[in-house]
């Protein structure tokens, strides 16, 4: 699912997402109130990467949640998350691909991550980590 959904969003221009980021504290708290527990859209300037804003998605019959970034090249990665579905237990990142483009997927408390784009592996796993630090502040 959450490569469906990179592979639909990160081409528009117009209407990448649906709440943009200048309204950040909007969009999370929305989310949050939709997915039924605490989510947040993690700082990564410092990795080069800028908040575009985010969406409500659906996994399966749940709300999911999806925030963009994009860097100054234009590369964009989204980080897809839903809460945790029944039998997936806490995990390590592990590495997932759909032709060219790349995507790292991992579990933590109540939450399900997955951090996809098509900038190299090497790069989405090292911004996997940041993201995984900024979550866990």
């Amino acid at each position: 699912e959450a490569f469906s959904y990179h592979a639909v969003y990160t081409p528009e221009v117009r209407h990448p997402v649906e709440v943009e980021s200048s309204q950040q504290g909007h969009l999370v708290a929305w989310l949050s109130k939709r997915l039924k527990t605490r989510v947040t859209a993690p700082e990564l300037s410092k990795a080069g990467f800028k908040l575009l804003g985010g969406r409500l998605l659906s996994s399966g019959n749940s709300p999911a949640a999806q925030f963009m970034y994009e860097n100054s090249k234009g590369q964009r990665v989204t980080l897809f998350t839903r809460k945790r579905q029944g039998g997936e237990v806490d995990s390590a990142f592990r590495y997932a691909s759909k032709g060219r483009v790349n995507g790292f997927y991992w579990t933590d408390s109540d939450l399900s991550f997955v951090l996809i784009s098509d900038i190299p592996k090497n790069e989405i796993s090292d911004l996997a980590h940041v993201v995984y630090e900024k979550l866990n502040k």
